[in-house]
């Protein structure tokens, strides 16, 4: 199907910069502000467990629920709430999500039993997959050209810092609160949160009537197809250390061939109305590659502090905030690369994403060799510096790929291709905690309870997750190259005839100033 033929059957209409509404920047800040308390909630929590054992008694199964059911049902709506604000006007479904997340908070807050918190925290993961794909949705409607990039940016920044900073944030609040209530806090500090950006983005956020297509619907079916997808893939391997037996591993497969069912039926149902994922999108190699690259990274990016707090906390007694403390330098170093990546990624492109991976790599490498070397209580101070240029290849990955990953997809469809590309994230990030804290928990039982070594191992699972990332963004940049003609400019040099386009008041097409793929 055609741009022209997804987009309603009209040509996009030329964008001029001063028609861009005065408070974009504001109703980004609102969406970046929202979108990192969801996220933040994703690792904040680790630190939080002990405290909640002590506070609430609770199960061993019931912890590992807290942690794991926020992802699972996190990942499942991704889709479907991305494709209702595509459809319905993506304000509305913010502020849906924003109120549902703060309320779902405040129960988490105040609960008496770990079955409330458990519950609650469910309610929390849906809510908060309800409001990320409409901030991806709302930069792509917002926001054009080199804006986008700097948009998007910021938001590559506010996933990486959110979940490298969740830990000390943790940290500090049960410090804060005690020992026994400040995990309560973990979730309180969101009510108020939520209630300022549900007040701000009714101000800020324009009003966009829904797109009117005869042929759009939710299609059901389709969504019962990929939510009993993804539940097949999603629950063993959250549950990863509850599971014992093999056959466990039996539901990915099965979960890989009702998602083979869902494209083929998606494939069927547009044939006469819009399926709910446009299979055109993995049609754009920015796309595929993008998804893909995204997929391995966070498989091995959010397992590092995973990992990292078992080690500091079980290993050497660190306290929950000396714990989140040794993470902030990859934080630091995550937030400066980021807001860097989104100005230049128009400049750069995918060499871009490749660069900061190699920084990764590097920096997981030294880290490895830093604990082999300082296995003791002063490995925080060994680590700091290597954490820190792993965070800046970090910044230099997360926000550009995320740019360059939907510069191409038309604003009718932002909402749903982000939940896609998130949903990839989600299921690369089980599957890293799963295979990378399967290694470090084994090497544990393994060596009576040398933690050192088990995160030394489980590092370099971590590094082997990069590394297959890395293969990804160089074959497309091969690729790239090998598909552009002769005599077409260099992304570089296009992208200075872009700067000089930009002084004028016009701007001729949407494309004009995105990465040329």
């Amino acid at each position: 199907m055609s741009a022209k033929a997804r987009s309603g059957g009209t040509p996009a209409p030329r964008w001029r910069e001063e028609e861009a509404d005065p408070r974009r920047w504001k109703a980004l800040t609102v969406c970046l502000v929202s979108g990192f308390m969801t996220l933040l909630d994703v690792s904040i929590v680790n630190v939080a467990l002990p405290a909640i054992r002590t506070g609430l008694g609770a199960p061993q199964s019931d912890l590992q629920w807290v942690v794991s059911g926020y992802a699972l049902t996190f990942g499942l709506v991704l889709v479907p709430a991305g494709r209702f604000g595509d459809m319905r006007g993506r304000r509305n479904v913010f502020v849906f999500g924003v109120a549902l997340f703060t309320l779902a908070s405040a129960a988490a807050g105040i609960a008496r039993t770990s079955t409330w918190l458990v519950l609650a925290r469910l309610v929390q993961g849906v809510a908060g997959g309800i409001v990320n794909p409409q901030v991806s949705g709302l930069i792509q409607q917002l926001f054009r050209g080199a804006e986008r990039g700097r948009a998007f940016g910021m938001l590559g920044a506010t996933i990486g810092i959110s979940t490298a900073v969740g830990p000390l944030l943790g940290g500090l609040l049960i410090r804060l609160g005690g020992e026994h209530d400040g995990w309560r806090l973990v979730f309180y500090v969101n009510v108020p949160i939520g209630l300022l950006a549900i007040a701000l983005a009714y101000r800020y956020i324009p009003r966009r009537p829904p797109e009117r297509r005869s042929r759009k619907s939710m299609d059901p079916v389709g969504v019962l197809l990929l939510a009993a997808g993804l539940v097949l893939i999603l629950l063993p391997l959250v549950e990863g250390q509850q599971w014992r037996g093999a056959g466990r591993w039996l539901l990915p497969v099965a979960g890989l061939a009702t998602i083979g069912l869902f494209a083929l039926w998606e494939r069927r149902y547009g044939r006469s109305r819009e399926p709910m994922v446009n299979l055109s999108l993995f049609g754009r190699r920015s796309y595929t590659f993008g998804a893909l690259i995204a997929a391995l990274y966070f498989a091995g990016f959010t397992s590092i502090f995973f990992i990292l707090t078992i080690y500091l906390q079980n290993g050497l007694g660190y306290s929950p905030l000396e714990a989140g403390l040794a993470s902030t330098s990859f934080a630091a170093g995550s937030a400066v690369a980021s807001m860097l990546g989104g100005r230049v990624t128009v400049r750069f492109g995918r060499p871009l994403v490749v660069a900061g991976l190699v920084m990764v790599v590097i920096g997981l490498a030294v880290t490895e060799l830093a604990v082999r070397l300082n296995a003791g209580p002063g490995v925080a101070w060994a680590i700091a510096a290597p954490l820190l240029l792993a965070g800046l290849g970090s910044g230099l990955v997360i926000s550009p790929n995320q740019t360059l990953t939907l510069a191409q997809v038309p604003v009718a469809e932002a909402g749903t291709a982000g939940g896609v590309l998130q949903t990839g994230q989600r299921i690369g990030t089980a599957l890293g905690i799963a295979a990378i804290g399967s290694v470090f928990f084994a090497v544990t039982a393994s060596s009576h309870g040398d933690h050192a070594t088990a995160f030394r191992t489980a590092l370099l699972v971590t590094i082997g997750f990069v590394l297959a990332a890395l293969v990804v963004a160089v074959a497309d940049v091969l690729a790239d190259r090998r598909s552009r003609p002769p005599g077409r400019p260099s992304p570089r040099a296009s992208s200075r005839g872009r700067q000089g386009a930009r002084s004028g008041t016009r701007r001729t097409r949407p494309s004009a100033s995105r990465p040329r793929r």
